[in-house]
């Protein structure tokens, strides 16, 4: 949904109209976490996205300005997707949705050992990883 259209006042629901579905959070996530950042990257994640959803979620993630396409280095063919600080804000709220995950369901060990991480000192945890997605912006 695009930036100016709302449902309603409520911030949960001007919030959900963003990145409300499950494409936009898992291709924030991967950027977070798992330094993917072009269009090729994004249709390698388990998930399976459809090319035409990923295109759709990527334009709108940039509509929206959670995230910004630059040119890629090395082809003019590519572009590169980067976060910017309204979609670094989110971190917090992810890390959460994770830790609640692995109370809720069977979780890789991989993504075990950094909810232990997190939930061992969370503050820090969000500064450092803060820090370090903010680095990605500036450079």
């Amino acid at each position: 949904m695009k930036k100016d259209k709302k449902r309603s006042e409520c911030p949960i629901s001007c919030s959900l109209d963003i990145f409300g579905d499950k494409w936009s959070l898992l291709i924030i996530r991967d950027m977070m976490f798992a330094n993917k950042s072009t269009y090729g990257d994004f249709l390698k994640s388990e998930e399976k996205i459809a090319t035409n959803i990923l295109a759709s979620r990527l334009q709108s993630l940039e509509e929206n300005k959670l995230i910004e396409k630059l040119e890629h280095p090395d082809s003019k063919a590519k572009v590169l997707y980067r976060l910017t600080q309204k979609s670094i804000d989110l971190l917090p709220i992810i890390v959460e949705i994770h830790i609640w995950a692995e109370k809720h369901f069977d979780i890789p060990a991989d993504i075990k050992a950094m909810i232990k991480e997190a939930k061992k000192d969370k503050d820090e945890f969000i500064k450092t990883t803060t820090r370090q997605l903010k680095k990605q912006i500036t450079t």
